[in-house]
């Protein structure tokens, strides 16, 4: 009976491949939770600022952008708040690069496009985000630099391809993470934990974001939303006496992504000590 039993399973999964689908056993409990408690630990509590405006584009980083000169802005949007304001109060340029647009939305001095995605590659239309800084800045030497990137997925491939002396180039990143979801799967709970293993060793959490246009998964009584944005700070930039797992979200300047949809807020497994 089980031989006949696990021919049927396989029958049954062959079949599903066949019509492009795939199921997947769920991650235990335990591993979803000591990952939320590794996010935890890495958490610090900042002074913050908003910059990009009162909606979606618009992104809370720690008020420590004196001295940055070069943004880095892969996923070009309709609007070019983030950059202008940036250009406007700190005098950073911003490097901008899309391949599904043709120019930025705003032309502005401090403004470079590239008609590129940011991806694992480089090639006619994709670039890796090292290739990209090297044909930025060439020779000239910037270790304090600004990462804002909402690439829509493809996060995972470039920050796996890129090396930890590349984004520890980066004094501030803001990253949205999507799909994640995938925290619930068996064999995407161990990539996803390595990958934020590898941000969290240089770059301390302090701001988190959810993005209220797909709501909440949930999971053995666990919630994540699919979409979120992590506020980074490389270490070495935090001040003397911040305290770890002290976030307080939602935070005073947090704003919805999508005014029509309801709002919601970052479960307390992921930021609360």
């Amino acid at each position: 009976m089980r031989h006949v039993l696990a021919r049927w399973r396989r029958g049954l999964e062959a079949m599903r491949l066949a019509h492009g689908r795939i199921s997947q056993a769920t991650a235990d409990a335990q591993d979803i939770r000591a990952f939320a408690a590794a996010m935890r630990a890495a958490c610090a509590a900042v002074p913050l600022i908003r910059i990009g405006g009162e909606g979606d584009g618009g992104y809370l980083l720690p008020d420590d952008l004196d001295g940055i000169r070069h943004c880095f802005s892969p996923g070009v949007d309709v609007t070019a708040h983030f950059e202008e304001e940036i250009a406007r109060r700190y005098g950073i340029r911003s490097f901008m690069a899309d391949a599904s647009v043709t120019r930025p939305p705003l032309e502005n001095p401090l403004f470079t496009f590239d008609a590129k995605f940011l991806g694992a590659h480089s090639d006619e239309t994709f670039t890796t985000l090292g290739d990209w800084v090297e044909d930025k800045l060439g020779g000239a030497r910037d270790d304090d630099m600004l990462l804002q990137m909402d690439i829509e997925g493809s996060e995972f491939d470039v920050l796996i391809e890129s090396d930890s002396a590349l984004l520890r180039r980066f004094r501030v990143m803001v990253i949205e993470f999507h799909d994640m979801g995938r925290i619930f799967e068996r064999h995407g709970l161990p990539l996803i934990r390595a990958l934020f293993a590898k941000l969290h060793r240089d770059f301390a959490i302090v701001h988190m974001h959810a993005n209220n246009c797909c709501g909440i998964a949930r999971c053995r009584d666990i919630g994540i939303p699919p979409v979120f944005e992590i506020t980074y700070l490389r270490r070495d930039r935090l001040p003397e006496g911040a305290g770890t797992g002290a976030l307080a979200l939602p935070h005073p300047l947090d704003r919805d992504n999508v005014p029509a949809m309801p709002p919601i807020t970052m479960p307390e497994i992921w930021w609360r000590g």
